[in-house]
């Protein structure tokens, strides 16, 4: 898929869809408590979006060679999940936990992606600093787009907090395109090199989304075929801003 250069109507739709997607998944998050299934967030992240006249973009998302469409709105991912967690009823949150709330929204046509890991009441130290630094990791990442900037700075940027904290850093899994589709090109790694990769340009919109992980860096997949979980069973944080490349550097459309 070529690059997709947004026009400025695009970008104007695409501030109103990120707004509204941060103001709900911000909604669902303060919905996270012990006792609250995962099916309960996702059944609430759904309710706000139809009730705002939006669609959730991962519901019935099928991508090309994969067995089965995405059964849900909400991605929830607890503890050793990565991403791409299915919600369940069954699925009933602890104190102690940690939860990947993961969204996507399609407002009047266009995508925006926005993710964030949740503490399910009072966690531990541990767990608060891999939340605390994999959401400083994703701010790493969009400080490097500067006028000019390539892929690699944004991966080289998130990879340095990693490898100074002695974190997991998922390398499979990566940012990407989004805005006409959920996902488009570019792929945006987690890991790279300064001054290499596509460089980045005015009206491109990217999804950045740093993956942490208390152990190793590799992940496995469920047997549900949508959820990835950490090789060594160890917690896992994620965190997603979509954000738009501008003539000055970067501007996030997810937040509020």
């Amino acid at each position: 898929m070529a690059i997709i250069i947004k026009t400025k109507q695009e970008i104007e739709l695409l501030r109103e869809g990120g707004k509204r997607l941060a103001t709900i998944l911000h909604a669902v998050g303060k919905a996270v408590k012990p006792g609250v299934t995962t099916l309960e967030l996702d059944t609430l992240a759904e309710k706000l979006i139809r009730e705002g006249g939006d669609e959730p973009a991962f519901k019935g998302y099928k991508p090309e060679g994969h067995r089965s469409a995405f059964p849900a709105s909400l991605c929830t991912s607890v503890n050793n999940e990565v991403v791409h967690g299915i919600p369940k009823s069954s699925m009933v949150l602890k104190e102690g936990d940690v939860v990947s709330i993961d969204l996507g929204l399609k407002h009047k046509g266009l995508f925006t992606d926005h993710a964030l890991t949740v503490a399910v009441g009072t966690i531990s130290k541990k767990d608060e600093e891999l939340l605390r630094v994999t959401r400083d990791a994703l701010y790493e990442g969009i400080h490097a787009i500067v006028p000019g900037a390539r892929i690699g700075d944004i991966g080289h940027a998130v990879e340095q907090l990693a490898k100074k904290h002695t974190y997991g850093n998922v390398r499979v899994l990566a940012g990407h395109g989004v805005g006409k589709y959920i996902h488009e090109d570019p792929f945006i790694p987690n890991y790279g090199k300064k001054g290499t990769g596509m460089v980045l340009k005015p009206g491109m919109v990217i999804a950045i989304e740093p993956m942490f992980n208390h152990g190793g860096d590799d992940v496995v997949v469920a047997s549900d075929h949508w959820t990835f979980k950490t090789a060594d069973g160890k917690r896992s944080a994620h965190f997603e801003h979509t954000v738009l490349i501008t003539e000055d550097g970067a501007e996030i459309l997810t937040e509020i």
